[in-house]
C-alpha cells in the first residue's frame, strides 16, 4: 500500500511539475505579448494612420492595383478617390479603448513566432527524438504560413471588404458613418482570421500523425471543402466572381498541399512499419 501511495504521489508531482512548466510557457508568451503591445502603443501614428487606415485611403497598392486590371478590361471598377463613409468614435472611451484592444492585436501577431517557439518547447519533451527531427522546421513554417496568411487577409480580404461594405447603401438617403470599433474589428478579423486558414497544412501534418485524417478522407470530401470555402469567400468579399476566386484560390491551393503532406506522411508511416516488421 506504501509502494502504492508513494508511485501515485511521484504521478501527481510530475503532473503538477508539467503544470509548473505550462504556466512559465504561457508566462513567458504573455510577457512577449505585452513588451511588444507596449511598442505598438507607442508607434501610434505608423498602426492607425499607415496600417488600419490604409485599406480606406484611394492610393492603397490593392485598389490601385485592381483599378489598373479593370481598365486593360475596359472597366472602371476600384478606380476612386474616397471612399464615401466617414470613421467615428461614439463613446467616451471609444478611442482610447480601440488604441489599446489593436495594440494588444499587434502584438499578438508579432510575437506568433515566439509563442509558437514556447508551445514547441512545452510538447517536444514528449515526442520521440525521430519526430522531433521530422518537426524542425516546424516554427518557421508555422511562422511563415501565418504572416503570408494575415498579408493576405490585410491586403485582399480586407480591402474588398471595405469597398463593398463602405459603398453598399439601400438608399441615397442613408449615410454610412461607421464606428471605430466596428471598422477596427473587421480589419482584425480578416487579418487574424486569413493567418489561422493559413495554418490549415500544419494542422493535418499533426492531424495525420496521429492518425486521425488521412488522404483518401481528404479527397473524399474535397468537394465539400470547396463548397464551404466558396461559401465563406462569397460572405467576406463583394458579391463578384472575380472577388470570390481571388479569395478562394489561396485555401484551395492549402488544401490541396494538405493532401500531400498527409500522402506522404503516410507513405512514411508505412515504410516505417514495414522496415520494423522485415527487422523481427
Amino acid at each position: 500500500m506504501a509502494g502504492n501511495t508513494k508511485k501515485q504521489d511521484e504521478k501527481e508531482m510530475s503532473f503538477l511539475d508539467h503544470l509548473e512548466e505550462l504556466r512559465w510557457h504561457l508566462i513567458r508568451s504573455t510577457v512577449a505579448v505585452v513588451i511588444l503591445s507596449v511598442v505598438a502603443f507607442i508607434m501610434k501614428d505608423l498602426i492607425f494612420d499607415h496600417i488600419i487606415f490604409g485599406p480606406k485611403k484611394a492610393d492603397f497598392p490593392t485598389y490601385k492595383l485592381l483599378c489598373k486590371s479593370s481598365r486593360l478590361l475596359g472597366l472602371d471598377s476600384f478606380c476612386f478617390t474616397e471612399l464615401p463613409f466617414r470613421i467615428q468614435s461614439r463613446t467616451m472611451a471609444g478611442q482610447f479603448s480601440a488604441h489599446l484592444w489593436t495594440s494588444i492585436t499587434a502584438g499578438f501577431i508579432l510575437a506568433f513566432p515566439y509563442i509558437l517557439r514556447e508551445f514547441w518547447k512545452f510538447i517536444s519533451p514528449g515526442l520521440h527524438s525521430h519526430e522531433r527531427k521530422n518537426a524542425r522546421g516546424f516554427i518557421f513554417v508555422a511562422s511563415l504560413l501565418f504572416f503570408l496568411g494575415v498579408l493576405f487577409g490585410y491586403y485582399v480580404v480586407t480591402p474588398l471588404s471595405i469597398n463593398f461594405l463602405g459603398t453598399y447603401q439601400v438608399s441615397p438617403e442613408v449615410h454610412n458613418d461607421f464606428d471605430l470599433s466596428s471598422y477596427i474589428g473587421l480589419v482584425r478579423a480578416c487579418a487574424l482570421s486569413c493567418g489561422l486558414i493559413f495554418q490549415l497544412p500544419i494542422v493535418i501534418f499533426f492531424l495525420t500523425k496521429i492518425g486521425v485524417v488521412t488522404p483518401q478522407f481528404l479527397r473524399k470530401y474535397r468537394k465539400f471543402a470547396l463548397i464551404i470555402v466558396l461559401v465563406v469567400s462569397a460572405v467576406i468579399t463583394p458579391p463578384d466572381i472575380a472577388s470570390q476566386v481571388i479569395v478562394a484560390i489561396p485555401v484551395l491551393i492549402l488544401y490541396e498541399a494538405s493532401i500531400i503532406i498527409s500522402s506522404r506522411i503516410i507513405k512514411k508511416q508505412k515504410k516505417k512499419a514495414k522496415a520494423y516488421e522485415q527487422s523481427r
